[in-house]
């Protein structure tokens, strides 16, 4: 793979200009049809075609180039900052309250912050971000969401 000398201007470019854009509130409104992801995929896929020396390489190789994840792992990622701050109340506890309800089985499987997804009949609610987060949540390992802190569960989850 060519490497490419102004990477870190453009990658400021990018992240700068384009990603605030694209995820600003990304909890509340995000996509879940495959038409939709793509669509919002695809401004980050002009963006980074619109680089100079870099218009020709695929779009996995400019992420690489650049050290950029796609915009559906980004909002995936954002979505378990956001529950795991709710979960240990980094917010305002009159805020935040009820947001989720934890399991009370006991199981010997998983981890001890395991939350309850609830049921739904229509689509609209099955992907609101307390549905949407939690099977993915309950299945990080006991390592991950009993972080000390954001900056370690960041760390954690990164690496996972």
């Amino acid at each position: 793979m060519p490497t490419y000398d102004g990477a870190e201007t453009t990658l400021e470019t990018v992240e700068s200009l384009a990603r605030p854009h694209l995820e600003y509130a990304s909890s509340v409104w995000s996509p879940y049809k495959k038409k939709d992801i793509e669509s919002v995929e695809n401004v980050q896929r002009r963006v980074t075609k619109m680089l100079p020396n870099l218009k020709d390489l695929s779009y996995e190789d400019r992420l690489k180039l650049l050290k950029l994840p796609t915009l559906r792992y980004r909002r995936l990622r954002g979505d378990m900052i956001e529950t795991y701050k709710i979960l240990n109340h980094i917010y305002d506890e009159r805020a935040s309250s009820g947001i989720f309800t934890l399991s009370s089985g006991s199981t010997t499987r998983g981890h001890s912050l395991k939350l309850v997804k609830n049921r739904s009949r229509l689509d609209v609610r099955k992907y609101y971000f307390t549905n949407r987060v939690v099977e993915v949540w309950n299945s990080f390992p006991e390592t991950i969401v009993t972080a000390k802190n954001v900056k370690t569960f960041e760390r954690r989850l990164d690496k996972y």
